[in-house]
């Protein structure tokens, strides 16, 4: 009986590095086919509590047909290690970076004759994120990703010859995000857009969504770091209103998630115009129904979401701020968003928060808001709470990307698609 392989390290994801992987006698046995170079994709999706890599996809379809008889969850196992992408400063830390043994829950080939090993994941199991965050940045970071392969028996493909490979990783995959093509306003803010099928365009054109992310999701430019990815990544904000259910209230709806420079809270006056360059832009380029153009954001977005519509009382069709930040979150600090502003919005607004909300306190900014904005809705849960995991009471962004916050039978996607400006 062969002896497991030992584990070699595996370069970083891209580089195309080889890690060559043998066993004992397999050579002889292969009759020479020992050792065939295979990429591997890293599949990951983006959960409620963000993304996470749940499979890895195993290009063989090339080899021929792979007998599935020679598969099991001992034929491979999983190394991964993830890094912090850009150096942590002393005395800070970073969250989720993580090296360990992943394990292999099933193992299948699929449509493609591809060998696709599943992990073992879910919301909040430690290791297989893709993000890290930094605690003395208040920011997410999409992590350096190193994944190793060890083959523990050879597989065996058509004409019952048994074949080892020599694995070369390749790039993460996510269908959802990758769906979101990136673009750099003329200012410099990056963002990323979802473009629905042009035959779904109605005579004024397609409606538009303003995604406006979180605090941890903005750029940190003292280090360098603007990446456009963290966005989509850490929650599924955007994504929601991507999928094939939003888009069919929508009437298949563009998607754009712009990234701050820093945070939106740092300099909303300044950040207002910025978004409304992207905006203005894209309504030029595509096909796009300026009586149809929504603006919703989490957190520092809610605070985003609700400054735009006090700089632009006519520009959109419907607001959603989720847990938004109207007072400072600093003792003493200014009113982010005056009562004279709450109470001068037209802009029809639905206010999502959580009553167990410790960042945000709700009563002081979304009820607060709520009581001011004249004809505005509100939803005020109890806990996030979502397929039977509780998350952070700062969350209820969640409840928006599943559109569950309703009123007297009307979803939230439902109420925002039949708004006009």
């Amino acid at each position: 009986m062969s002896q497991p392989i030992s584990r070699r390290s595996v370069l970083v994801a891209g580089a195309g590095a080889a890690v060559g992987l043998t066993l004992p006698g397999a050579a002889a046995q292969a009759g020479g086919h020992a050792g065939t170079r295979v990429r591997f994709t890293l599949d990951a999706e983006t959960l409620d509590g963000g993304e996470q890599v749940t499979s890895l996809t195993l290009a063989t379809g090339r080899l021929g047909r792979i007998d599935p008889a020679s598969l099991t969850t001992g034929t491979f196992s999983v190394h991964a290690k993830a890094t912090s992408p850009i150096p942590i400063a002393p005395g800070d830390q970073i969250f989720s970076e993580y090296d360990l043994d992943r394990p292999v829950t099933a193992v299948r080939v699929d449509r493609h004759g591809d060998i696709v090993l599943e992990l073992a994941y879910a919301e909040g199991r430690v290791g297989g994120g893709t993000l890290g965050y930094i605690a003395g940045r208040g920011r997410n970071v999409q992590l350096d990703l190193v994944y190793t392969i060890t083959q523990h028996a050879p597989v065996v493909v058509r004409g019952h010859r048994p074949v080892t490979f020599e694995f070369v990783q390749g790039r993460l995959s996510n269908p959802e995000v990758d769906a979101f093509s990136y673009h750099t306003s003329r200012s410099g803010m990056k963002y990323r857009l979802y473009s629905p099928p042009r035959r779904s365009a109605g005579r004024r054109g397609h409606p538009l969504v303003v995604w406006l992310h979180g605090g941890g999701e903005g750029a940190s430019l003292p280090d360098g770091y603007y990446d456009n990815e963290t966005t989509l990544r850490a929650n599924r904000g955007a994504l929601g209103f991507a999928t094939p259910e939003a888009q069919r209230i929508f009437s298949g709806a563009y998607v754009v998630a712009p990234q701050s420079t820093s945070y939106w809270l740092e300099d909303g006056d300044r950040f207002a115009p910025l978004i409304r360059e992207i905006v203005d832009d894209l309504a030029r380029r595509y096909a796009v129904d300026r009586d149809r153009i929504y603006v919703a954001g989490c957190s520092n977005g809610g605070y985003m979401s609700l400054k735009m519509t006090t700089v632009y009382p006519d520009l959109f069709a419907a607001s959603v701020p989720v847990c938004g930040v109207v007072q400072s979150l600093q003792p003493g600090g200014p009113t982010m968003i005056t009562d004279a502003e709450l109470r001068g919005i037209r802009t029809p607004t639905w206010l999502v928060a959580s009553r167990d909300d410790d960042t945000v306190p709700p009563e002081a900014n979304t009820v607060h808001a709520h009581d001011l904005i004249p004809g505005s809705l509100l939803s005020l849960y109890d806990h996030v709470v979502w397929n039977g995991h509780q998350f952070p009471g700062h969350w209820s962004w969640i409840y928006v990307a599943r559109n569950d916050p309703s009123v007297h039978g009307t979803h939230i996607w439902q109420w925002m698609a039949r708004q006009r400006a």
